[in-house]
C-alpha cells in the first residue's frame, strides 16, 4: 500500500518548478502547485466499532521535513461527529483492528526501531506494546474470546556457509562476504534482496507475552487470517505443496490447531484460494478465489465452504466482476463484497446463498494519491459499512452507510483547507468506439483550470499501467499537476483493464501490446477533433503498463512531439529473466518460455520498434526497481541514441518501481514530464 529537504531530489524539484508554472495559465495561487503535495492528507484502512458507534482510520500526511508519507490513528463518534486522534503523532501507527467487545484497539507502530504490536484500552486511553518481535508483523487477528492474538512473521533461516574462509586477523578489513542465492524468488521490489527464510503464523496472550509458532516448514503462510468460533484453530491461505515456487497463483485454505495438530487442507483444486471469513455462527468459510486457467488476469469469484471443508459453493458464478474483498454482516445473512464496475470501485452486499451482489456504496478509493488508479478498502460492524471515499476533487476521505441509509455520509474533508481554495481541472467521462472493433471504450478528460473552449490546447494522452488495472474519475496529483500547466488530459481505459469482465481483460491474453493501441488512438483521435485541441501539440506518457505503450505507440506512429516513458519493459525477453515475478510472468503473460518462442517475444517487444521512432523521448526508471529493472529503459536509450534521436534517460536514485511513493519523487516526476514537453512545444 514507500531525506531532508536537502536531498538532491528535493534540490532538482525546485529547480524543475519554475518552468512547470510559467507554462500555466496565470491563476496565481488558485492553481494546484508543486509544492501542495506536500499538503495532501487521505483516509485509509477504516476499521468500525463493533458496535456501530465510531470508526478508527489511518489519517496519512506529507511530511516536508523527511519527505514521507506519515500515518496516525484517528475516531470518529458517529453519533456526534467528533473526530479525535488516538496516536501521539511521534510514530506512524497503521492496522488498527478493534478487539470482538470493541474495549481494545490493537494496531502497530514503532518501539525502539522496530515495529511491534500495541494495544489501546478504550476507558482509559493508555497505550502499551505487547510484543517484542525481531521483524515486523502482519495480517493481524483477535481470536472470538479477545484473549489472543494471530499475527504472520518472517522466521529467519540460518544457512550453513557454502565456504569456509581462512580466519581473519583482528583488526583486519577484509572485502564483504560473497552472496550465495539458490531460491527461484530472490528478490521483490520495494523490499530488495530477501532474507533467506519464511512467513510463519504466531500466537500471542492479548495481554502481551512470547510468541508462540504455530507454523513450521519451507511455505509462506500470508494473508488474512481467520479464527474458528471456538478459538481454538486458525484458517489461513497458504501452498503448502513441495512446488510452492513453481506456482506463483496456487493457494489453498488450511486449518491450524493451536494445540500444535496436524495441519490440515480445507480447499483442493488448482487455483487460489484466500482471503478466508469465518460466518458469526462458525458453521461456514468465506473466501476468494479462482480455477487457474493460466491468464494474466482471472476473474475471482466469491465462495462459501462448510467449517469442515465440504459443500464448496460459489456464490457469484454470473457476476463478471472480480471480487476483491468480502466481509460477513453481523447476522450472517449474507456478505459485503468490493468490487470495480468500470472504472468505480464499490461496496456491495449478496446473499449467504448466492444471486445478485446489491450496491452498498461507490467511488471507494482515492488512496493511491499520485494516479487515478482504484484502491480503497472497507468494513462493516453493528449495521454500518464503512470505506475510503474519492473523487476527481478529492483523496480519500472517511464516509459511511448505516442501517436504512441509502446515500453515504462523509465524515472527514481531510483537504478542505487546500483544496477547497483551489481550482482543479474539470474530469469529464466520454465514451468512444475503438477503431478495431467498434468497442465501446471508457475515457476520461480533463480540462485545465479556466479552460476556454475558444482556445487551442496541447494534450497529454497519459496510460494506466498493468495493464489488468484501471483508471477512474478519482483525485490524481499528477493529471491536475498538467491540467494546471495548461495541456487537456485524456486517460483511458484500454481493452486489458480491469472491472470491465473476464472477456473484456483477456483481449490481450498473449497479444499485449495490440489492439489496445487502437483504443488509445481512437480515443485521441476523438479528441483531437475536438476544436479545442492543437492537433500540432500532442504529448504521450505513461508508467509501467503504461510505459509499455508509450513506448510501442512512438514506435507506431509519429503524430505525438514528445514522449516520457517511466519504467516501461522494453525487451519481453530480458524482462521476463530479470523480472523480480519471473516466475508469474514467463508462464502466464507467454505461450511459453522466451527461448521456445522466441519470435512471439520479439514481436510483442517495443525495442522491435525503434527503428521506426523518431519521437524525442525521454525514459524514466527507478534504479532500484525490480519489477522493470531499469536495463530495460537503457536498451531503448542506446537504440535510440544510436539512430542520433533525441533522448534522455533519468535515473531515480533509491527509487523501486513506485517512483511517487515519497512527495518530492512525484513532485519531480511530473516537473520531468512538463519539462521535456516543454522542450519539444511547437
Amino acid at each position: 500500500m514507500l531525506r531532508p529537504p536537502t536531498s538532491p531530489a528535493i534540490l532538482l524539484t525546485a529547480l524543475l518548478i519554475a518552468p512547470l508554472a510559467t507554462a500555466a495559465p496565470p491563476s496565481g495561487d488558485k492553481l494546484f502547485q508543486p509544492a501542495d503535495v506536500f499538503q495532501l492528507e487521505f483516509a485509509a484502512d477504516p476499521q468500525v466499532h463493533p458496535g456501530g458507534e465510531s470508526v478508527v482510520y489511518v489519517r496519512n500526511a506529507m511530511d516536508v521535513m523527511t519527505d514521507r508519507v506519515r500515518t496516525h490513528l484517528w475516531l470518529v463518534d458517529l453519533a456526534t461527529g467528533q473526530q479525535r486522534p488516538l496516536t501521539d503523532g511521534e510514530a506512524d501507527a497503521s492496522s488498527p483492528r478493534w478487539s470482538p467487545s470493541g474495549d481494545r484497539l490493537l494496531f502497530l507502530s514503532q518501539s525502539e526501531g522496530r515495529t511491534q504490536l500495541f494495544v489501546r484500552w478504550m476507558d482509559t486511553g493508555q497505550s502499551s506494546p505487547i510484543s517484542n518481535l525481531t521483524e515486523s508483523p502482519s495480517s493481524l487477528a483477535w481470536s472470538p474470546d479477545g484473549k489472543k492474538i494471530a499475527f504472520s512473521m518472517l522466521v529467519s533461516e540460518n544457512k550453513k556457509p557454502l565456504i569456509e574462509m581462512p580466519e581473519k586477523p583482528e583488526g583486519a578489513k577484509w572485502a564483504e562476504p560473497f552472496k550465495t542465492i539458490d531460491k527461484l524468488r530472490y528478490r521483490y521490489d520495494g523490499e530488495g534482496y530477501l532474507e533467506d527464510g519464511y512467513a510463519h503464523l504466531f500466537v500471542v496472550p492479548a495481554d502481551g507475552g512470547s510468541p508462540r509458532q504455530l507454523t513450521h516448514g519451507e511455505f509462506h503462510h500470508r494473508g488474512r487470517l481467520a479464527w474458528s468460533s471456538d478459538a481454538k484453530r486458525l484458517i489461513c491461505s497458504a501452498n503448502r505443496h513441495h512446488t510452492w515456487e513453481y506456482e506463483p497463483v496456487e493457494s489453498e485454505l488450511y486449518e491450524v490447531p493451536l494445540d500444535g495438530g496436524k495441519v490440515r487442507e480445507l480447499t483442493d483444486r488448482r487455483g487460489a484460494d484466500h482471503s478466508p471469513a469465518v460466518s458469526p455462527d462458525g458453521k461456514s468459510i468465506a473466501y476468494l478465489g479462482f480455477d487457474d486457467h493460466r491468464l494474466g488476469h482471472h476473474l475471482t469469484r466469491l465462495y462459501v465452504v462448510d467449517r469442515n471443508g465440504g459443500d464448496r459453493r460459489v456464490l457469484t458464478p454470473d457476476f463478471d466482476r472480480s471480487i476483491d474483498d468480502v466481509q460477513w454482516a453481523d447476522d450472517g445473512a449474507g456478505l459485503y463484497v468490493q468490487y470495480d464496475d468500470r472504472g468505480t470501485t464499490r461496496v456491495g452486499f449478496v446473499s449467504k446463498d448466492g444471486g445478485q451482489v446489491r450496491q452498498v456504496a461507490e467511488d471507494v478509493g482515492g488512496v493511491t494519491y499520485g494516479r487515478p488508479y482504484a484502491s480503497g478498502s472497507f468494513s462493516t460492524a453493528g449495521g454500518v459499512v464503512a470505506f475510503t471515499q474519492t473523487s476527481p476533487e478529492r483523496p480519500a476521505d472517511l464516509a459511511v452507510v448505516g442501517k436504512g441509509q441509502e446515500q453515504p455520509k462523509r465524515l472527514t474533508n481531510l483537504n478542505a483547507n487546500l483544496l477547497d481554495h483551489k481550482t482543479l481541472g474539470e474530469v469529464q467521462e466520454i465514451e468512444i468506439r475503438s477503431s478495431h472493433d467498434d468497442r465501446q471504450i471508457q475515457a476520461w478528460v480533463v480540462k485545465p483550470p479556466g479552460f476556454d473552449p475558444a482556445k487551442k490546447y496541447p494534450l497529454i494522452l497519459e496510460i494506466h499501467g498493468g495493464p489488468y488495472a484501471n483508471y477512474g474519475p478519482r483525485f490524481s496529483a499528477e493529471i491536475q499537476l498538467y491540467a494546471a500547466a495548461g495541456y487537456v488530459v485524456l486517460y483511458v481505459n484500454p481493452r486489458g483493464s480491469t472491472g470491465y469482465g473476464q472477456e473484456f481483460a483477456s483481449l490481450i491474453q498473449h497479444a499485449y501490446p495490440g489492439h489496445d493501441y487502437d483504443d488509445l488512438m481512437s480515443a485521441v483521435d476523438a479528441l483531437a477533433a475536438e476544436s479545442y485541441i492543437d492537433p500540432d501539440q500532442l504529448y504521450v506518457t505513461g508508467g509501467s503498463g503504461g510505459g509499455i505503450l508509450s513506448a510501442w505507440i512512438i514506435g507506431r506512429t509519429q503524430r505525438f512531439r514528445a514522449a516520457v516513458v517511466c519504467k516501461p519493459v522494453i525487451n519481453w525477453y530480458s524482462f521476463v529473466l530479470t523480472s523480480d515475478a519471473y516466475n508469474f510472468f514467463a508462464d502466464y503473460w507467454f505461450p511459453g518460455h522466451p527461448w521456445d518462442h522466441a519470435e512471439h517475444y520479439l514481436n510483442r517487444s517495443p525495442i522491435s520498434q525503434a527503428g521506426n521512432i523518431t519521437t524525442p523521448t525521454m525514459l524514466m526508471t527507478g534504479e532500484a526497481d525490480y519489477r522493470t529493472p531499469i536495463s530495460e529503459s537503457e536498451q531503448l536509450y542506446q537504440a535510440l541514441k544510436l539512430r542520433k534521436v533525441d533522448t534522455m534517460l533519468v535515473r531515480v536514485p533509491d527509487s523501486s518501481h513506485g517512483i511517487a511513493s515519497r512527495p518530492s519523487r512525484l513532485i519531480a516526476k511530473a516537473a520531468y514530464v512538463l519539462k521535456w514537453f516543454e522542450m519539444h512545444r511547437k
